[in-house]
């Protein structure tokens, strides 16, 4: 079992039940496991009144629930009680990190106290969740927009609002392609550069499920191609649609008005734009982008100067 083990992070998972729902029970240990495992599971709570959370729901994640009564008015002593459990754990050195579980942002503090020790500290919270405290974690989860009805044509886009922005994200990629003097990255090193800048980018945020599908739909200005059996980002070279007719045009003039041979156009516009697809400009063959082409007459297989005058 410690074989198993040793390549995973040993966490202390803390819930704030006066914050998040119990919902979310599955969805934060379902989480939990792409970075290690859950030595430690405790909820804070005022048990004598109704939280949410059932007995259910803790028996079956193995929770245990911390009584902590609310001895006056307008003090949250839940969030006193689990703070004092959190720096307890912390210098015992009982584990490698802490999974906090508030969109409460008087744990922000708590959260950069225990990355001060070099631990690592997982948030996960509602979209309500201030930036103070998604950005003291190392990574942070959205509860609300990562599950499957996040994907659903439903998807609220305002929930987004707190979320990093989507030209943040455009640009972090565009300076990556800047730092490798490259035209192409790989889709595994630009996942986790987004995810090292940003401490919430996950593309289920914005209601995808793939990384490439999220890239393909939200960055047009890339193209994401399979290259030596790898998934990767590519800069398109822009070209606009009246620049691209008028380098067919002088193409053709300098052949002598006339090409015989459509594939030569299709080939030669290929070498001068890889990246190019034609169905941006709304068309699926050649021919039927240079018939739409004012002065230029396609016949069968070759095209030719209307007007050798324009």
């Amino acid at each position: 079992m410690e074989e198993i083990l040793q390549n995973k992070l040993e966490f202390a998972v803390l819930i704030d039940s006066e914050n998040i729902s119990s919902k979310y029970a599955a969805v934060i240990f379902d989480e939990l496991e792409k970075y290690g495992f859950a030595s430690c599971r405790r909820i804070y709570g005022n048990w004598s009144r109704a939280t949410g959370w059932r007995e259910e729901d803790l028996l079956e994640y193995s929770i245990i629930p911390i009584q902590q009564f609310s001895y006056t008015s307008k003090k949250n002593s839940t969030d006193m009680a689990m703070v004092i459990d959190a720096m307890d754990l912390l210098y015992k050195d009982k584990v490698d990190g802490f999974c906090l579980v508030t969109s409460d942002s008087d744990f922000t503090r708590l959260a950069m106290r225990i990355r001060e020790e070099k631990k690592f500290v997982l948030g996960m919270g509602e979209s309500k969740a201030p930036t103070s405290l998604t950005r003291s974690c190392n990574k942070f989860v959205y509860l609300n927009l990562i599950g499957e009805e996040s994907h659903q044509q439903d998807f609220d886009h305002n929930d987004l609002e707190s979320v990093t922005p989507l030209d943040s994200v455009k640009k972090a990629i565009a300076a990556l392609f800047a730092e490798k003097g490259s035209k192409v990255l790989d889709l595994g090193y630009i996942g986790q550069r987004l995810s090292e800048k940003f401490t919430d980018f996950d593309v289920r945020n914005y209601g995808y499920a793939k990384l490439s599908v999220f890239l393909k739909e939200e960055m047009s200005q890339y193209q994401v191609k399979r290259e030596n059996n790898q998934t990767v980002l590519r800069e398109a070279r822009q070209v606009s649609q009246d620049n691209l007719e008028t380098e067919i045009k002088e193409m053709i003039r300098e052949n002598g008005g006339s090409i015989d041979n459509l594939s030569i156009i299709n080939d030669e516009i290929g070498k001068r734009h890889p990246d190019l697809e034609l169905k941006a400009f709304g068309y699926s063959r050649i021919s039927s982008f240079l018939r739409r082409i004012k002065g230029l007459e396609v016949n069968n297989n070759s095209v030719s100067i209307k007007d050798k005058t324009e």
